[in-house]
């Protein structure tokens, strides 16, 4: 078994005040966590508790449990009786199968939006894909994985099927991305991040033949570079 881990994350997720979509400090500690475990930032294999995720929040230990335990439904963590909670492990079979559906149902999807997506409800993606780019220069990966995760849900959302929006954000759910902090540290994933960018310039231009590029080169990023530990 694992011991705890004792340092927290290194950048403290914005935790705003209580209104808007996300009703609780349950829920977006809850997004905070799924981010952090996408990132790789908590490890799998690895035992945190309550306390000190909640010292990492800055709020009282009862909604990280909370949270933790909505995470452990999803499959994300194990429950440890009198210890906390342990990151369950991806193996490398999984992740290849999870890129692979992905790119299955993603690609095709946003190659399609260039000829039907409205170019107002593009541009009003950019601020999320800005938002990609600032996390990814500051080294933010939870910031960065967060706004990730609007961003390419959002986009999907544009193709009116709410079920294939479901399918691929549990499918990023339980991918890891644990090559994000050598990225950061190489000073790539910034030139990555700005993908989101060339994506959006390629849809409003309505070049299907570019977005397929950027999907596929993206998409390829995800396995290829990020998900190897």
């Amino acid at each position: 078994m694992a011991a705890e881990r004792s340092s927290a994350p290194s950048a403290a997720p914005d935790l705003p005040a209580l209104g808007g979509r996300r009703s609780s400090y349950r829920e977006r500690v809850a997004d905070a966590l799924r981010a952090a475990l996408i990132a790789g930032e908590l490890r799998p294999g690895e035992v945190y508790s309550a306390p000190t995720l909640a010292a990492r929040f800055g709020v009282s230990a009862t909604p990280v449990r909370e949270a933790m335990l909505d995470l452990a439904k999803e499959g994300l963590v194990d429950t440890v009786p009198n210890k906390g909670f342990r990151v369950t492990e991806v193996s490398e079979k999984q992740l290849d199968e999870y890129t692979h559906i992905r790119s299955l149902i993603e690609i095709p999807t946003v190659v399609g939006l260039a000829g039907t997506a409205d170019p107002a409800s593009l541009e009003a993606l950019r601020p999320a894909a800005r938002e990609i780019v600032t996390a990814a220069a500051a080294g933010d990966l939870i910031a960065y994985v967060e706004a990730d995760i609007r961003f390419h849900l959002g986009l999907l959302a544009l193709a009116g099927n709410s079920h294939l929006v479901e399918v691929v954000g549990d499918l990023r759910k339980r991918s890891r991305l644990y090559g994000l902090d050598a990225l950061v540290r190489a000073g790539r994933l910034e030139e990555s991040a700005r993908e989101h960018l060339e994506l959006l310039d390629a849809l409003l231009e309505r070049d299907e033949r570019a977005v397929r590029a950027v999907m596929t080169r993206h998409l390829g990023h995800v396995r290829g570079l990020w998900a190897a530990p």
